[in-house]
């Protein structure tokens, strides 16, 4: 059964127990972010990341990114973090920036793709950064829809007859019209560009330029 939460505007993070206690178990949960709505799930849960491969429709040779309850938790995830990403992280951070670094061995392959790397992300929102406190000090942060299709919802009655029966909780904020996170590669002190989001790519390169 999927249940529907509308947040309080005013403490939208005052979430209920069993919201976290349906992550621990594999749920999934879709939540508001500062971009797009996302796919929640505990990325230490081999039966909640398979729930969001088969929810989305997704490759499994697409990487799943994390959003984090705070930058303390990157070591968790990349093995190593280049000067310049350093530098993002203190600019950027909380905001719309995912950085793919350098992932530490033995993270799913969900979360990889198969590959060495993981995107990582703190969001500027309440809602994720207390889901990811709750469980490992991350969640998964994909954004809620299909495979190929739109992630932007205009009802939380839209997000409940799409997904029935295949997440746990929609925590509803509230339409999210903005463009999702903008995604640079990091594994080195040579930024990368791999998806041009919220955040305009040549603002970031300017800033790393400023020395």
């Amino acid at each position: 059964m999927t249940r529907l939460l509308r947040l309080d505007a005013e403490a939208p993070d005052r979430l209920p127990p069993e919201v976290f206690v349906s992550l621990r178990e594999g749920g999934l949960v879709i939540c508001p972010t500062d971009t797009l709505y996302g796919l929640a799930a505990d990325p230490f849960s081999g039966k909640g990341l398979d729930r969001l491969v088969a929810a989305k429709s997704r490759d499994r040779g697409k990487p799943v990114p994390l959003l984090l309850a705070g930058p303390q938790d990157v070591g968790r995830w990349a093995r190593r973090v280049p000067d310049g990403a350093s530098r993002l992280m203190r600019r950027f951070w909380p905001g719309a920036l995912t950085l793919v670094l350098p992932a530490v061995p033995g993270i799913h392959p969900a979360l990889t793709g198969g590959g060495d790397t993981v995107g990582l992300r703190v969001p500027d929102h309440p809602v994720p950064r207390a889901l990811a406190r709750g469980v490992s000090g991350a969640v998964t942060g994909t954004s809620a829809n299909r495979g190929g299709e739109p992630g932007e919802w205009d009802s939380p009655e839209e997000i409940v007859r799409e997904f029935s029966g295949e997440v746990d909780w929609v925590l509803w904020g509230g339409s999210r019209p903005s463009p999702g996170s903008t995604v640079v590669r990091m594994t080195d002190e040579h930024p990368a560009l791999l998806r041009d989001g919220a955040i305009p790519f040549r603002v970031i390169m300017e800033f790393l330029e400023k020395g």
